[in-house]
């Protein structure tokens, strides 16, 4: 039944998409400034929403990294649209087609579905959603559970906006998700864990359903060669507890120096110290999302620690944390790896970290594991930056910084492997939507006849010439 309840939307927006054909530029133009719009009106009632989610969400990161990031990525696709949109010229061999002209068309693919996660759910909704209805398809979303009052927000505000055959919300638990990702779309977006991208995956082949992965892992953070200790410690602070590490691209785990272990532990608590003074009744530090994911964490520390790690908790005020579901930030010194915390996705304010002698040590640490959704890199040795460029593969970089990859909009963003199938973002967001038509014009003069059959020593001439001998 549910399956049906949803093909029933899917139906009319595919009929709609085939009645009414691509929208031209002016109308995607327009559905853009209504998507810029519904955020600039509507992103203090976001934060609210989301902050009763959560328990405690910061409503600063939700506008920094939500309704900016959001805007930002509209905003762009808007400017860059009328050059996208544009068919591209192809080259052509004159000899073999003298008057013919050759070009690549990008034209929608018709209903686009998108599956988004509940650590970031408006901007992991609104941003494919820009860039499909940029690529002119129409769009039905499926929001997570696990933040119901943002998924009802979502959904007001869309049908506000749109009407239902151009953009839906399709609201509801797990039945629901499984319903939706059997669903004949025309692509599918998925941006969540690699469990449940492989599940998605797998309904998504019985219809033979194009798909877009984006599905974290454990990216890890190198303190390499020459950089300075301070700064590397503070922005991976800052990478790592924003939204209280529940990101799907926060620094997982990290490889530091043999004997700086205990450099980095007090510069890293220095930092967290000065962003986050106290932690309770803060509301920059952000609460963990449900029951089950706070007990999740609680029990890789306790892990962690019965296996003999060195359990660093940085709690400035000393606060009492648990009837808030916060977590203080923690460093979890010389990780091993039968640790759950080294297993399995953080995805909390936990930073396991391991000792290393060589960078081709660390190297090999990861080429043997899952590739990961991004790669940290700290260091001021050229030769080592290069190491790690040219000897691992991940869905993106930063080096010297943590995150801040994913805020440029003109480079794609995916995974590999693991961690991602496909990309979006920026140009590359606008192709994965659209399909890449080959389209050749042949002019009023054509010397193809030459080539007809019946074939003789004429057709054996050209073909010695064209092919060399």
């Amino acid at each position: 039944m549910l399956e049906q309840q949803i093909g029933v939307v899917l139906d009319r927006q595919r009929r709609a998409f085939l009645d009414q054909g691509a929208p031209d530029l002016k109308e995607r133009l327009a559905q853009l400034d209504a998507l810029d719009d519904l955020i600039r009106q509507n992103h203090v009632r976001m934060a609210e929403a989301l902050s009763a989610d959560f328990g405690s969400r910061s409503p600063h990161e939700t506008m920094l990294a939500e309704a900016l990031g959001s805007l930002m990525v509209m905003r762009h696709t808007r400017k860059h649209l009328p050059r996208w949109i544009k068919p591209r010229a192809v080259p052509l061999n004159r000899l073999q087609q003298p008057f013919a002209r050759a070009y690549v068309n990008y034209q929608p693919l018709g209903v686009i579905g998108v599956m988004a996660p509940w650590n970031y759910p408006y901007k992991l909704c609104l941003v494919p959603l820009a860039q499909a209805l940029a690529a002119g398809n129409r769009v039905m979303i499926k929001p997570s559970e696990l933040t119901p009052a943002a998924s009802a927000l979502m959904k007001e505000l869309l049908a506000r906006a749109f009407d239902e055959d151009r953009v839906a919300v399709i609201n509801g638990g797990p039945d629901v998700a499984a319903a939706f990702a059997r669903q004949k779309f025309d692509h599918l977006m998925f941006t969540g864990s690699t469990a449940t991208g492989r599940l998605v995956m797998k309904a998504a082949a019985e219809n033979l359903v194009p798909v877009t992965l984006e599905m974290g892992g454990k990216s890890p953070v190198i303190i390499g060669g020459g950089c300075d200790m301070a700064k590397a410690a503070g922005a991976i602070a800052f990478g790592k507890l924003i939204n209280a590490g529940q990101t799907c691209i926060a620094p997982d785990y990290g490889f530091v120096p043999e004997g700086r272990m205990d450099a980095f532990a007090a510069a890293f608590a220095g930092q967290v110290t000065a962003m986050y003074p106290s932690l309770a009744a803060n509301s920059d530090y952000t609460s963990i999302v449900s029951d089950q994911h706070y007990a999740r964490l609680q029990a890789l520390v306790a892990d962690a620690r019965d296996k003999g790690a060195e359990i660093v908790e940085i709690n400035p005020s000393n606060e009492a944390l648990g009837n808030r579901r916060k977590i203080a930030p923690t460093l979890i010194l010389q990780a091993t790896d039968d640790m759950a915390v080294m297993q399995e996705e953080v995805f909390g304010p936990l930073l396991p970290l391991k000792s290393y002698r060589s960078i081709d040590e660390v190297i090999g640490y990861i080429n043997a594991r899952d590739r990961p959704l991004a790669l940290y890199h700290f260091t001021n040795d050229t030769a080592e930056k290069h190491a790690v460029l040219n000897r691992t593969l991940s869905g993106g970089v930063t080096i010297n910084d943590t995150m801040l990859h994913v805020a440029i909009e003109d480079l794609p963003f995916g995974g590999v492997g693991a961690s991602g199938i496909g990309a979006y973002h920026g140009e590359a967001g606008f192709r994965s939507f659209s399909h890449a038509r080959s389209v050749l014009e042949q002019g009023r003069i054509a010397f193809n006849k030459a080539a007809w059959p019946p074939f003789g020593t004429r057709i054996e001439r050209i073909a010695r010439f064209l092919i060399g001998r």
